[in-house]
């Protein structure tokens, strides 16, 4: 074989395409690179997340005017050391946040494996009222707790916005929890029945673990409509009891200062920072 042939014999292979069905796939992949559903998408991510980037960027911006005027931390600052009030509605929302979620979740866990578990008479419309929440406007919530609380002669505060925001968080809970059970394996509660185990044993050695990554869940998305919440709250606030999102729409009329971009960014790389953890939390719960 000459010096020609040896070299045909090397280049060949590198030019000639891979053949097979792998290949015909991977052609046809290269091929829908830009296909428009993956343009649609991109776009869909540009339009949800380019507003967070505007309201990181001008929150490090040196004047509250939309005009750039230098890199200035000032309104860091301004939050951590100037905004008490801010910082009061701030952890009121976290307080009620936590509070409502947590109630609401052993609430409606318990709630979905009594429904789940037994038969009775009113289980099918139990079902329908717990999803009513989700349903109805939260105008009409908001109306419809403000004249519960004011014919119970309760005064508006705190405790009024905990009751709220425990009554529409339940039915998510709810329903995330019922989904999990709706995969459960009830051969296991056969063999713990099997075993020994009364009922009080089995729910907290075998049902809740087995529901805890749907519990998780419904608690975290909880925490995270009660904090967004203000409809509701509204009709429900009382005096010295405003949440962050009323003081927002309270300092509207003044002008929103920078000082909100800021705490939106800390809220930012707080809320990326607890997702990672907890996905890993989940993955290890799903696991076992």
């Amino acid at each position: 074989m000459n010096f020609k042939n040896i070299v045909r014999n090397f280049i060949t292979p590198l030019r000639s395409p891979p053949a097979g069905e792998a290949a015909r796939h991977a052609r046809r992949a290269y091929r829908r690179s830009f296909s428009f559903s993956q343009t649609v998408f991109l776009a869909a991510i540009v339009f949800l997340f380019l507003p967070l980037f505007v309201l990181v960027f001008y929150s490090f911006n040196g004047s509250k005017g939309m005009n750039w005027t230098g890199f200035s931390l000032v309104w860091y600052r301004e939050l951590f050391f100037h905004s008490r009030d801010l910082w009061r509605a701030f952890w009121h929302s976290i307080i009620i946040a936590l509070g409502s979620a947590l109630s609401a979740t052993v609430i409606g866990t318990l709630g979905a494996i009594g429904v789940n578990w037994y038969r009775f008479r009113l289980r099918g419309y139990v079902q329908t009222i717990s999803f009513l929440p989700m349903i109805l406007p939260e105008i009409i919530i908001g109306v419809s707790l403000s004249i519960f609380f004011a014919g119970l002669k309760m005064k508006l505060g705190l405790g009024t916005i905990l009751i709220a925001h425990i009554s529409f968080n339940l039915p998510f809970v709810f329903l995330m929890v019922m989904a999990r059970l709706d995969e459960f394996d009830f051969s296991i509660i056969e063999a713990a029945h099997d075993l020994g185990a009364n009922e009080i044993q089995t729910l907290i050695k075998v049902t809740i673990p087995v529901c805890m990554p749907g519990i998780v869940s419904g608690f975290l998305t909880a925490i995270t409509i009660s904090l967004e919440d203000f409809v509701i709250t509204y009709f429900v606030t009382g005096p010295g009891s405003s949440t962050l999102p009323i003081y927002i729409y309270s300092a509207i009329r003044f002008g929103v200062s920078p000082v909100i971009n800021a705490l939106s960014v800390v809220m930012i790389l707080g809320t990326v920072a607890l997702t990672f953890l907890l996905r890993n939390f989940l993955k290890y719960i799903a696991a076992k």
